[in-house]
C-alpha cells in the first residue's frame, strides 16, 4: 500500500540540506568536518535586532497577527523598497511569510495548474523545480554556462516560451553561481516579456545586499516598471541580517496575487511568528552600517577562495559579483579515481568522496541543474576556508 501522495513523490529531497545533515552527522562522531555546503552566514544576528525581539516578548507581543504580517512590518518593507530600490509600493501590497521559501510556495500553489510551465534558468536554487513539480506543473530549464557568466539571454528566453508558460523565475544575485544581472540585462529580458502578457515574473532578491566590487544592484520591477503588475519581488532577512533561524521572508506584488497568497497562507501556517516580525521591523528600519563590514569580509573570503581554487590544476572558477558562493567547474576530474578507491563518474561522486576522505562538505553542481560543477559557500571563517583549500587540493592531487 502506497500512502504517499503522487504530488510528494514528484519531489526530490533538498540536496543542500541532505549533504549538510550528513556532514553534521560525521561531526557528531568526532570528525573534523569543514562544512561549506550551507547557505547560512556565519555572523551573529545584529544586537539591535535581538534586543527588539526581547522587547516584543516583554511587551507581550506574542499573539496571532494579521496573516500577511503586522502593519508595522509591512510599512517597513514598503520603506525598504523605496529606500533601496526606488519603488513606490503600498504596505497593502507587501506580504510576510515564514521564510522566503514559503513566499515561493505560496505564489506557485496559488497560481499554477496542471500542465502549466515555469521557466527556470540553470543553475537554479534546488527548491525551484521541486516547488513547481509539487504543483503538478512543469519546470522548463534554460541552460547557461561560464561564457555568459551563468546569465539568461533574451534569445534563449524567447525560445523557451510556449502558450503554457506561466512564470519566469529569476534569481539575482544567484544561488549557486553568484552572478548578478545588470539593469540593462534585466531591461533586455523585459523587452521579451512585454510580448507575453500572461507570464508572471518571480524576482528572487534574497542576496540583494551581498554585492561586491562596486556592482550596482537592480531588481526587475525597478528595471521594467511597466511590468510591475506581473512581478512578485521576493526578499528576506536570512542572508542580509544573518537571521536564518528567525524565518522571515517578505515580498511585494500585485493585489490579486498578494490576496491569493494570503488566502492560501490563512489555511496553512497562518501568520509568521509575532516576535520574529517585530525583530524584522528593527532589522529593516534600524542601522544598516554593519553590512559594509560584512560585505568587505565576504569579498576578502571570495578573493582568497577563487585565487586558491584556480591555483589547483583542473579547477576553473569565475569570480562572482554577489551572494557568498563560488561555482567552479571540475570537469577534468570526472573519470578519475580517489585515493580511497571511489570512481569519480559525476560531480556528486566528487563531493561525497571529498567529504568521506578529506572531510570537506560541498554541494554537487548537478543538484543545481549543471553537471561537472561544485558549489562552495564562503560563509565561513578565513581559517576554515584556508584549511578547506588545502584539503581540496590534496584530494585532487591524489586522484588518479
Amino acid at each position: 500500500m502506497n500512502y504517499i501522495s503522487d504530488a510528494l513523490n514528484r519531489v526530490q529531497p533538498s540536496a543542500t540540506v541532505g549533504i549538510s545533515q550528513k556532514a553534521r552527522a560525521m561531526k557528531n562522531t568526532g570528525k573534523d568536518i569543514i562544512v561549506l555546503s550551507a547557505g547560512e552566514p556565519d555572523f551573529d544576528t545584529p544586537q539591535n535586532v535581538k534586543d527588539a525581539a526581547k522587547k516584543a516578548i516583554d511587551e507581550n507581543q506574542t499573539k496571532y497577527t494579521n496573516v500577511g504580517g503586522i502593519i508595522e512590518l509591512r510599512e517597513a518593507i514598503a520603506a525598504k523598497f523605496k529606500r533601496d530600490n526606488n519603488l513606490d509600493i503600498s504596505p497593502d501590497n507587501c506580504f510576510v511569510s515564514t521564510g522566503g521559501k514559503q513566499i515561493i510556495f505560496n505564489a506557485m500553489l496559488a497560481t499554477l495548474n496542471k500542465g502549466d510551465e515555469v521557466i527556470i534558468p540553470t543553475p537554479y536554487w534546488v527548491s525551484y523545480p521541486e516547488v513547481v513539480r509539487l504543483c503538478d506543473a512543469k519546470p522548463v530549464f534554460i541552460s547557461t554556462d561560464e561564457t555568459s557568466n551563468f546569465k539568461l539571454s533574451p534569445t534563449a528566453l524567447k525560445a523557451a516560451i510556449t502558450p503554457k508558460t506561466k512564470w519566469l523565475m529569476l534569481n539575482s544575485p544567484s544561488n549557486p553561481s553568484g552572478s548578478v544581472y545588470t539593469k540593462d540585462e534585466l531591461k533586455a529580458l523585459a523587452e521579451i516579456l512585454k510580448q507575453y502578457p500572461n507570464i508572471l515574473i518571480l524576482s528572487d532578491d534574497i542576496y540583494e545586499q551581498l554585492i561586491y566590487d562596486g556592482f550596482t544592484f537592480s531588481t526587475m520591477a525597478q528595471a521594467a516598471p511597466e511590468l510591475g503588475e506581473r512581478i512578485l519581488t521576493m526578499n528576506g532577512l536570512s542572508k542580509s541580517h544573518a537571521m536564518t533561524g528567525w524565518r522571515i521572508g517578505y515580498c511585494a506584488g500585485p493585489s490579486f496575487l498578494i490576496k491569493a497568497m494570503a488566502k492560501l497562507q490563512s489555511q496553512s501556517t497562518s501568520a509568521t511568528c509575532s516576535i520574529a516580525q517585530w525583530a524584522a521591523v528593527e532589522a529593516l528600519n534600524g542601522e544598516q552600517d554593519f553590512l559594509d563590514e560584512w560585505r568587505e569580509i565576504f569579498a576578502k573570503r571570495r578573493n582568497m577562495l577563487v585565487n586558491g581554487l584556480n591555483k589547483i590544476e583542473g579547477f576553473d572558477c569565475l569570480k562572482p559579483s554577489g551572494a557568498f558562493y563560488v561555482f567552479p567547474s571540475i570537469k577534468p576530474f570526472i573519470g578519475k579515481t580517489s585515493k580511497g578507491g571511489q570512481k569519480i563518474t559525476s560531480d556528486e561522486d566528487f563531493v561525497f568522496a571529498l567529504l568521506e576522505e578529506n572531510d570537506v562538505a560541498l554541494v554537487h553542481g548537478s543538484a543545481f541543474g549543471i553537471d561537472n560543477h561544485i558549489r562552495i559557500s564562503y560563509a565561513a571563517s578565513q581559517d576554515s576556508l584556508s584549511e578547506a583549500l588545502k584539503r581540496i587540493e590534496q584530494f585532487c592531487i591524489d586522484l588518479h
